[in-house]
């Protein structure tokens, strides 16, 4: 069985123990770590409101820029699937569109969580077996250096109905960026699968932070660190009325960054769009 019990943020060896995790599993949970649950909760409360209300139309999705709301007919599908997930969901950008009156908890769990990111990014860094390292084109935590892109999604899965087995509000996947950082969601419903294609609950209290593996760090480490496919699906026969919350921010590269030899972060990132349906 995967062990992804909580990692104490305080703990001396934190940072073997996280990135271990991340080489093993591809995800990593992390506990006493810096962020503001109060505000992650606070986020949670006001746009689970805000998504109850006609006006998030008036913010729809600029494709160009991909930042604002995404409705249930514009979500995202995951790789070589056709339905669309069941959920929507708001794209946060520090330049991008926001209602005024809900930007400012955003821009300051934005700020912390890109900070929080970037310790974690240099913890990789640093952990990177010396062949490893020598194959980044520049150093991970150069990477992220003024990078615009980074893109904190405010999430939220509409209620189904009770059902005898599990439900898919979003299918199996693998994310584009460098690390997710996933603060514990309201609900249950987050699975990580397995080197033997067996999904495992991802357990995480309140006050936990999860942590996982993109495909860009995938690449630019040359497989070293895996990118992981994952789900959320409703759990068998618990009632969902009010849905489910999700808070994950992508740390992403500058676009020009080269990853490896195949691909810019720019160029990757276009290509996964196109194969989302959203771009």
């Amino acid at each position: 069985m995967t062990d992804l019990s909580a990692i104490d943020f305080n703990a001396p060896d934190c940072d073997q123990q996280f990135v271990a995790s991340l080489r093993e599993i591809g995800f990593a949970v992390l506990k006493n770590h810096p962020l503001d649950m109060n505000l992650v909760n606070d986020i949670y409360r006001e746009w689970r409101a805000f998504f109850a209300t006609d006006r998030k139309y008036d913010f729809e999705l600029n494709k160009d820029t991909q930042d604002g709301y995404f409705s249930l007919q514009n979500a995202e599908s995951a790789k070589g699937v056709d339905v669309k997930d069941f959920k929507e969901y708001f794209h946060y950008y520090n330049w991008g569109k926001c209602p005024e009156e809900l930007r400012g908890h955003l821009q300051q769990y934005y700020a912390a969580a890109h900070e929080f990111a970037a310790t974690l990014l240099s913890w990789v860094e640093a952990r990177s077996p010396e062949d490893v390292a020598k194959g980044y084109k520049e150093p991970l935590s150069n990477m992220i250096q003024a990078s615009e892109v980074t893109l904190l999604r405010v999430l939220h899965y509409p209620p189904m109905e009770l059902a005898d087995t599990e439900t898919t509000w979003a299918a199996a996947h693998e994310d584009i960026n460098l690390l997710t950082i996933l603060p514990a969601s309201d609900a249950p419903g987050l699975q990580v699968q397995q080197k033997n294609g067996e999904w495992l609950d991802v357990k995480s209290d309140g006050n936990q932070v999860i942590v996982n593996i993109g495909d860009m760090l995938q690449e630019a480490s040359n497989g070293y660190f895996p990118s992981t496919s994952h789900r959320v699906m409703t759990p068998a026969g618990t009632d969902n009325p009010d849905g489910r919350m999700s808070l994950p921010l992508f740390l992403h590269p500058r676009p020009e960054v080269v990853l490896s030899d195949r691909y810019t972060a720019g160029s990757y990132l276009q290509e996964r769009l196109d194969e989302l349906g959203v771009s």
